[in-house]
């Protein structure tokens, strides 16, 4: 309340500051300083003339001058003030309405009306006790809704067969490691966090930094999005293993952004966008969240644009003849198919697979690969993009 006071009375000493001339009382034409004015300039001529410093003619001439603007001074002082000023309280009400109206819209719009206030220091000390109340991994998965994504009656089987047959196996490697692959395909990442949680306690030391990160995706998704202090812990050994990993960066600045630290989420986000691979899912994720952190911290920020083919490349395959035309986009596809088998990559990397095997004719292959992105997407917003693209390549309903 305090905040609209101050600032109501601030836009209305604005306001006043505007219609103060308009409410001025009209002055004279010839007004006694006029007056005093002329008189002090004949006087100061007497005296130049008196001390040589001007002839008799001249002057003689600049006291007609002077008392013939003396003259017309005094007869408009004589003359009745401005009358009627009537149409300019209606100009200066409506001149306080505009700054003082538009100063409350504008601020709410663009402003947070219902924030109290909020000095750094507070903003800092909420900061660290967010970051200090939050629900561990157990207690997080245990609020977050099981998803089930929808599959063919064959996987469910399969994978339901894993499940009964691979924790009898306690030391079988590949067993946990394919249920942790087919259990976060199918949406049940809690159970897919601790399928690999087994896969990293068999391979102990040999466990690798991407072993790892797949755990930290896995208990991530399992709260819903939320970094718990274990999941910080365990990104916190991957950052002092490789510091500019883009997983591990990007993990952070959702920590930070869920903390109301959008300063250091963009920080963590920018370098995400800057030195990560571009065909990182984590890059892809980094880029569609920084601009709203960018925009809170207050900094203007545009991403560098993401790689593709450049303008030489284009050209250089308009003027191929259409079989080393086919011969180059074949190699660009065959290159991208590889790359998501190997490594994955975010949902416009699949659609654009499937929409240029469509354009090769191969539909067998584009047809496989919407398959595939079912399971790797299943129970995601992404699948839906992935969908649209294998409806327009014919090999989805």
């Amino acid at each position: 309340m305090l905040f609209w006071i101050i600032a109501l009375a601030l836009s209305g000493v604005v306001a006043l500051a505007l219609a103060a001339p308009l409410l001025r009382p009209g002055q004279e034409a010839g007004s006694n300083a006029d007056l005093d004015f002329y008189r002090n300039q004949l006087a100061e001529i007497e005296a130049d003339r008196a001390r040589g410093l001007i002839g008799p003619d001249e002057a003689e001439r600049a006291r007609a001058e002077i008392g013939r603007r003396l003259i017309a001074a005094d007869r408009a002082a004589r003359e009745p003030r401005m009358q009627s000023r009537g149409p300019v309280w209606p100009v200066a009400l409506f001149g306080g309405v505009v700054v003082i109206g538009g100063a409350i819209w504008l601020y709410a719009d663009l402003g947070a009306p219902g924030r109290p206030d909020a000095p750094l220091s507070e903003r800092l000390e909420m900061a660290r006790e967010l970051r200090a109340d939050r629900p561990s991994q157990a207690e997080a998965e245990a609020v977050t809704p099981a998803m089930q994504a929808a599959a063919p009656e064959e996987y469910l089987a399969m994978v339901e067969q894993l499940r009964e047959a691979v924790p009898e196996r306690p030391d079988d490697l590949t067993g946990w490691q394919l249920l942790s692959r087919h259990e976060a395909a199918l949406g049940n990442y809690a159970a897919a966090a601790r399928a690999q949680e087994r896969v990293i306690e068999i391979k102990g030391d040999d466990a690798s930094f991407e072993d790892r990160l797949a755990l930290v995706d896995r208990m991530v998704a399992a709260t819903g999005g939320l970094v718990t202090p274990e999941s910080e812990a365990l990104l916190a050994r991957l950052l002092d293993a490789d510091p500019d990993a883009a997983g591990p960066l990007y993990y952070m600045g959702l920590l930070q952004a869920q903390i109301e630290r959008p300063d250091l989420a963009f920080r963590y986000w920018k370098r995400v966008i800057e030195r990560g691979d571009p065909a990182s899912p984590h890059v892809e994720l980094a880029r569609a969240q920084i601009g709203r952190a960018a925009a809170l911290a207050g900094v203007d920020y545009t991403p560098p644009s993401a790689p593709g083919p450049s303008a030489a490349d284009i050209a250089a395959a308009q003027d191929m003849d259409p079989a080393a035309r086919d011969e180059m986009i074949r190699g660009m596809v065959d290159g991208l198919a590889a790359r998501l088998a190997e490594s994955g990559g975010a949902a416009p990397d699949w659609a654009r697979l499937i929409g240029a095997l469509s354009v090769l004719g191969e539909t067998d292959r584009a047809e496989a690969i919407w398959s595939e992105a079912q399971q790797v997407f299943a129970g995601t917003p992404d699948l839906e993009q992935i969908r649209d693209a294998a409806r327009k390549a014919g090999v989805a309903e």
